[in-house]
């Protein structure tokens, strides 16, 4: 099952205008923000495949990852595959 899973920015990389630092449960990596215009730090957005693909609310965030944790195994992989994952 592949999830978009909301991250916060929480760093732009100064030396590659298309990537942001997310921190996702904890994990911070960098994902591609081209899709997006106007994102800052501090920004939420649903991140999907190493694409920030939206950007939300904090209020949708929040709900959003509650109702992503009551998948219970499902998250726990797609967490575990965003942990393995680099693309800088």
């Amino acid at each position: 099952m592949c999830l978009a899973i909301p991250g916060e920015i929480v760093e732009l990389l100064a030396d590659r205008a298309d990537l942001a630092k997310v921190d996702v449960a904890g994990v911070r990596r960098a994902v591609n923000i081209g899709l997006l215009d106007g994102v800052s730090v501090g920004d939420w957005v649903l991140v999907h495949v190493g694409f920030a693909m939206s950007k939300i609310d904090e209020a949708e965030a929040a709900a959003t990852l509650e109702l992503l944790t009551g998948l219970g195994q499902a998250y726990t992989d797609e967490l575990t595959a965003l942990a393995e994952s680099d693309i800088s």
